[in-house]
């Protein structure tokens, strides 16, 4: 299995905290929504793994605090292998749409966007998104993000489309 780059691995840290992050402002979002992702407001730490060629740690901070229009802002930062990533966005529920949006941007020149969905009382972001490492390869990019009771735990995955090899990043958080 091939090593991955450092700025893939950039790239799949930051996604790993994707599904914290809206680019849309709610329009009358619907209050219950909107008191389910300020319930999530405060600083949480995560410490997980990050599995490729090798299994590495990934240790996270990610603060969340109120935002205009009933939006949640965010701050998150990651170390893995010596590298630091930052990220910021906002997360909402964008009523016109009837669902939760999250949209970030990073220091690594990363942004996307993930639609959330309610399932009982959590909320689960997702993304899947193709792009290209710094040589110009495919990739095939996953993440989830799930907000439950106590915790957020963040599944990330990238696939080498030509040939397979693998990354996968798993980190819980909690307060």
């Amino acid at each position: 299995m091939r090593r991955l780059a450092p700025g893939v691995r950039a790239l799949g840290l930051l996604a790993l905290l994707l599904a914290s992050g809206a680019g849309s402002a709610p329009v009358l979002a619907a209050p219950d929504d909107v008191a389910l992702l300020k319930s999530y407001i405060g600083t949480w730490r995560g410490r997980g793994t990050l599995t490729g060629a090798n299994v590495e740690t990934v240790v996270c901070r990610l603060t969340l605090a109120e935002g205009n229009r009933d939006m949640v802002n965010y701050n998150g930062r990651c170390t893995l292998a010596g590298t630091q990533l930052s990220i910021a966005g906002t997360v909402a529920y964008v009523e016109a749409n009837k669902r939760y949006e999250a949209a970030m941007s990073s220091n690594a020149k990363f942004g996307g966007r993930a639609i959330g969905q309610k399932r009982g009382g959590n909320v689960i972001f997702t993304m899947h998104e193709r792009d290209k490492d710094e040589a110009g390869k495919d990739l095939d990019i996953s993440a989830q993000m799930k907000f439950s009771q106590d915790a957020i735990h963040v599944v990330f995955d990238v696939v080498y489309v030509d040939n397979g090899d693998s990354l996968r990043a798993e980190v819980p958080f909690s307060r």
